[in-house]
């Protein structure tokens, strides 16, 4: 048999696709595995682990978790849930997360083998909201500098960053390591605020603008409370959207300077538009800008998505990832930073 859904949301995104290379449709299931990440919390048991041998491997429960408040611990295999299987019989991840999973409030038992206990030991664990967040490390790399590593950009990464900024500066931290390698980006308003935490109130952040979207400039509210020690921003190609924000206005402002390697380059602003039933389609409408004026999207063909997914290895194969000053770029992609006037170049990422 045919089914309608199916052939509609496969009509829907073949259309998207020759759009842009980011105009996109999601089922209801999907949008929700999208934006959980960044959300800050989810419901569930409270464990973070891996897939050892078919197994589910506790690393560490999340402290004050429903896990560890029964006494789950790390080290822990998880090979039932509810009486079925989950070790050995090749169920997939996520049919597994599924099965941890479920609203607050609602309870699971979990068949556990422990190390150095004959018998298995069952546990009943009533679900809650599990928190999540977005920074991966926070210290002292050595005296006066400080690290922070910063894997995504969700609901609660300003307040993560804020509060390790006012805690590494109680150790000595007087200039800071901004490490925001592999971070794909996320929310923009988590973006503008982190950034607002170098700058001064009044300096331009970013700015969009598109065929059918007038600018519309995001500037500091406030002066930061970092503005003044030095500042190294750590990038690589897997450094997207948001962290590229965060990124440009810190180099375009002169607050600091960027390390490693030239960005992803994605700077497309999508608009969402919601369904009923959950799904979910975001549109193209315009672009980022440094506030140099440098486009952050890097360019694409229209409709070949193909091409654009092979950016990465071309990159590679130009031996960018390997040589030190293996980019040259036009003079016509020269841009300057605001204070110092110092060369810049756009053509896509930073």
């Amino acid at each position: 048999s045919v089914d309608e859904n199916k052939l509609v949301e496969d009509a829907i995104r073949g259309m998207l696709e020759k759009l842009d290379p980011h105009s996109s449709y999601a089922t209801a299931k999907e949008t929700k595995a999208m934006n959980e990440p960044l959300n800050g919390s989810f419901d569930g048991i409270g464990v973070q682990f891996n897939m050892v041998d078919d197994t589910l491997l506790v690393i560490q429960p999340v402290t004050n978790g429903p896990s560890e408040k029964v006494g789950i611990i790390a080290g822990d295999r998880i090979v039932a849930v509810n009486d079925t299987a989950i070790s050995g019989v090749k169920m997939s991840k996520e049919e597994i997360m599924k099965r941890l999973r479920g609203p607050k409030g609602t309870t699971v038992n979990l068949t556990i083998v422990r190390r150095g206990i004959k018998d298995k030991l069952i546990f009943k664990v009533k679900r809650d909201k599990i928190p999540v967040t977005t920074m991966d490390a926070a210290y002292m790399i050595r005296p006066g500098i400080g690290y922070i590593r910063l894997g995504s950009f969700g609901l609660t990464s300003h307040k993560e960053v804020t509060i390790a900024m006012d805690s590494l500066k109680k150790k000595g931290m007087k200039d800071l390591i901004f490490d925001l390698e592999d971070n794909g980006g996320g929310y923009l308003q988590a973006a503008a605020q982190i950034a607002n935490e170098f700058l001064q109130k009044g300096d331009l952040i970013v700015y969009t603008s598109g065929r059918a979207a007038p600018r519309q400039e995001y500037k500091a509210q406030a002066n930061g409370r970092w503005r003044k020690g030095k500042v190294v921003v750590l990038t690589n190609e897997f450094t997207a959207s948001a962290a590229e924000i965060v990124s440009g206005a810190i180099q375009d402002q002169d607050r600091g300077v960027v390390v490693g390697r030239r960005t992803f380059g994605k700077g497309l602003v999508q608009r969402p538009l919601t369904f009923d039933d959950g799904s979910e389609i975001r549109l193209t409408i315009a672009h980022y800008y440094t506030p140099s004026g440098r486009c952050i999207q890097k360019p694409y063909k229209k409709g070949d998505r193909l091409d654009y997914a092979m950016d990465l290895d071309k990159r590679y194969k130009h031996g960018e990832f390997t040589n030190q000053d293996s980019i040259h770029l036009s003079d016509s992609l020269k841009y300057y930073t605001l204070r110092k006037h110092r060369v810049v170049y756009g053509g896509g990422g930073i």
